[in-house]
């Protein structure tokens, strides 16, 4: 399967983009709270998460960019993108949608996904996701969006997915859960322009009777 053109996606207005709200997520189990800050802002770190001792910003040895960079102990903070992991869950011609229990977006509409986990695979990623947002068990598919929201620092992976039965549930994360006809997704409450998009991408692959990957840079959300 051939790479396919790169696609640019401007989300409606009033749509926000993922950010990286990892405090929000849950809090309570500091799945995925960091001692460095959130990628997407502007906040410096004051401290080593390694000995403890002032941090400076400067461009290192060798590199070309600033870096957190501890002068005690010679540790470099390198922030990086974060990785969100999903997929479009479908069972017996329908597609199972969450709302959103938590912020960033509460209330409005997603598929089941969330940050990666260290010692995970994207598609193992996936599945716990679809297991902790909406409680369902599936066997993760083909590659189906391949997101870059650059300007919140990220990279939305997401994935077909079939359930392998049609039990579902809502948790902590979601208000609501939905097996959902194509002509009932709730195209105007959607959490995020990666959800829109990998969502038309999907029906329209499923309608052509293909399963192609797409490529596409999310635009930062107009107010």
């Amino acid at each position: 399967m051939g790479r396919r053109p790169c696609l640019y996606f401007r989300p409606r207005a009033g749509m926000a983009e993922l950010v990286d709200a990892a405090d929000s997520k849950s809090v309570a189990l500091k799945r995925r709270v960091g001692s460095i800050p959130s990628p997407g802002t502007n906040k410096s770190m004051n401290f080593c998460s390694n000995c403890g001792s002032p941090i400076v910003l400067k461009v290192p040895d060798g590199d070309f960019l600033p870096r957190h960079v501890c002068e005690k102990c010679g540790v470099i903070h390198y922030l990086n993108p974060k990785i969100v992991v999903g997929s479009v869950p479908e069972f017996e011609g329908r597609i199972l949608l969450c709302k959103r229990g938590i912020e960033p977006r509460l209330g409005f509409w997603t598929i089941p996904a969330g940050f990666m986990e260290n010692d995970e695979t994207l598609e193992a990623g996936a599945a716990r996701e679809a297991r902790e947002e909406a409680l369902i068990d599936v066997e993760i598919g083909s590659l189906l969006l391949l997101a870059n929201v650059t300007h919140a620092r990220q990279v939305h992976v997401f994935f077909r997915s079939r359930m392998r039965t049609p039990n579902f549930g809502v948790t902590h994360e979601s208000l609501e859960v939905r097996l959902l006809d194509e002509r009932d997704i709730p195209w105007g409450d959607l959490a995020f322009p990666s959800t829109e998009f990998a969502l038309r991408r999907f029906v329209e692959d499923r309608a052509k009777g293909v399963e192609r990957h797409h490529v596409a840079e999310m635009q930062r959300r107009i107010n």
